[in-house]
C-alpha cells in the first residue's frame, strides 16, 4: 500500500505538484465537503489507492454549450485534471481535450457503456436540445438526444456540470427556439431513473467536481447510495449549494450598514461597498464561490469589482437580467430536481410569509408609539455616509427601486 502510495507521489512530483501542496489540496476538498482538516490525510490516501487501483471508467459528453466548463477544469490548479480526474477515472471520452476523432472516438463512448455498464460515470457539460424532433444538435450523424440514452440509461450516476446541463442555461435563454433543457428533467421525462448530480454555475468550478469525485467514488458514497442523501430538492450537493454567496461575501458588513454602491466609477465603489444596488445577485444565489473563488483561489467576481450575476441560479439568464440591475421577480418553471420543486412558487411562499410578519411588526410598531402622527422618535444622528448624499440630493434609494 506505502509502495503504492510512493509511485502516485512520484507522478505527481513529475507533474510539479509537491506532497505538500497535494496534502493541502484534500484539506480543501475536505472543506467542501463539510469535514475537518484531519480528513484531508484519509482523502489524500484514499485518492492515492484509487489513482493505483483505477476506479469507474467516465466519459464527458458535450450537448449544446460553449465548453467553458470542459475549459474550467483542464486549467484547474492544485493540481490538475490530469492527476485527478484522469488518473482516478479512467476518462475514456472528452472530445475538448482528446486527440481522437470521428469512429475511433465514437468507439470509446459506444465500447465503455457496453463494457461497462452499471459502473461507469457520465459527466455531462451543456444543455439538451430537443428542438426539431432532436435535431437542434447532430452527433455522430444522428440527434444527440439518441446518445444521450443509450449512455445515460447504462450509466452508475450522470454528473451535470454547468448550468446548460442543470436546466438549459444561457442555451435555454428566452426564446429558447431549440428547446434547450438540462439533463435531468430530459431523463425524468424519458423513464431513465440514472440518478443525477446537479453542478450549477457558468461554467461549474473544477474544485466542485473534484469534490464530487472524491465524495461519490473514492469514499465510496456512490456505492452505499449515501450520496443521493446529500442532494438538495434540486439535486445539487447541500455542502456545495446549502448557503447563498450572501452569507460568505467579505462585503457583507457594508450591506448590514447600509453602504451601496448606486453607480460605478464613485467613492462608494472605491471603498469596496455592497453591490446589490447595481445588481449583485448574491443574496439569491446558491454557491461557494466567496470560499471556493477562482483560477487557483485567486480570486472571484464580486473579489474583482463585479456584481455577482448569478450564474448558479435556476434559468439563471432570463431571471438576472438586466445584470446590473436590481433581482426582478423569478420565472415560473421546473429545475426537475426529485421533488420537482418551482422554485417561483417557493419564493412566492417565502415572500408571503415575510409579508405577513411585516404587517405583524408594523401594527406593533403603531401600538408601540413608534410610527403614526404622535410617534416618538429617537434623536438619533444620521449615519455620515446618508448624510452626504442627503446635502448631495441624491436620494438614498437611488437606483433601488
Amino acid at each position: 500500500m506505502a509502495e503504492s502510495q510512493g509511485a502516485f507521489y512520484e507522478r505527481l512530483a513529475g507533474r510539479g505538484v509537491s506532497r505538500r501542496d497535494f496534502l493541502k489540496f484534500c484539506g480543501s476538498v475536505a472543506a467542501l465537503l463539510g469535514l475537518s482538516q484531519t480528513w484531508a490525510a484519509t482523502i489524500a490516501t484514499k485518492v492515492a489507492e484509487a489513482a493505483e487501483s483505477g476506479l469507474y471508467p467516465a466519459l464527458w459528453l458535450n450537448g449544446g454549450g460553449c465548453t467553458g466548463c470542459s475549459e474550467s477544469i483542464a486549467q484547474s490548479a492544485d493540481p490538475s485534471v490530469a492527476e485527478i480526474v484522469l488518473d482516478i477515472l479512467s476518462l475514456n471520452y472528452i472530445e475538448t481535450l482528446m486527440m481522437a476523432m470521428g469512429a475511433d472516438a465514437d468507439e470509446a463512448i459506444i465500447s465503455t457503456a457496453e463494457e461497462h455498464e452499471g459502473n461507469f460515470i457520465l459527466l455531462y457539460e451543456g444543455a439538451i436540445m430537443e428542438g426539431w424532433d432532436g435535431n437542434a444538435l447532430r452527433i455522430a450523424g444522428k440527434p444527440s438526444v439518441e446518445q444521450v440514452k443509450e449512455v445515460a440509461a447504462k450509466a452508475a450516476a450522470c454528473i451535470s456540470v454547468g448550468s446548460c446541463a442543470v436546466d438549459g442555461g444561457l442555451v435555454r435563454s428566452y426564446p429558447n427556439p431549440s428547446k434547450a433543457t438540462g439533463l435531468a428533467p430530459f431523463l425524468q421525462k424519458e423513464g431513465i431513473s440514472t440518478p443525477v448530480i446537479n453542478l450549477p454555475g457558468c461554467p461549474a468550478n473544477p474544485e466542485h467536481i473534484v469534490a464530487i469525485v472524491v465524495d461519490a467514488l473514492i469514499l465510496g458514497t456512490l456505492e452505499n447510495g449515501k450520496i443521493l442523501d446529500k442532494l438538495d430538492e434540486f439535486g445539487r450537493p447541500k455542502y456545495l449549494f446549502g448557503q447563498t454567496i450572501h452569507d460568505n461575501c467579505p462585503r457583507r458588513g457594508h450591506f448590514e450598514n447600509g453602504e451601496f454602491v448606486y453607480e460605478f466609477g464613485t467613492e462608494e465603489e472605491a471603498k469596496g461597498y455592497c453591490l446589490y444596488p447595481v445588481g449583485c445577485k448574491g443574496p439569491q444565489t446558491q454557491t461557494t464561490c466567496p470560499v471556493t473563488r477562482w483560477n487557483g483561489q485567486t480570486s472571484w467576481c464580486v473579489e474583482a469589482g463585479a456584481p455577482c450575476i448569478g450564474c448558479a441560479q435556476y434559468n439563471w439568464v432570463d431571471n438576472s437580467t438586466p445584470f446590473l440591475g436590481r433581482v426582478r421577480p423569478v420565472g415560473r418553471g421546473k429545475l426537475g430536481g426529485p421533488s420537482g420543486v418551482d422554485p417561483a412558487w417557493a419564493a412566492a411562499a417565502v415572500g408571503g410569509v415575510v409579508a405577513v410578519g411585516l404587517v405583524a411588526h408594523g401594527f406593533g410598531m403603531k401600538a408601540a408609539g413608534r410610527i403614526g402622527k404622535n410617534a416618538k422618535l429617537e434623536n438619533e444622528p444620521m449615519k455620515e455616509y446618508d448624510a452626504k448624499r442627503q446635502k448631495k440630493g441624491v436620494s438614498v434609494a437611488k437606483g433601488g427601486e
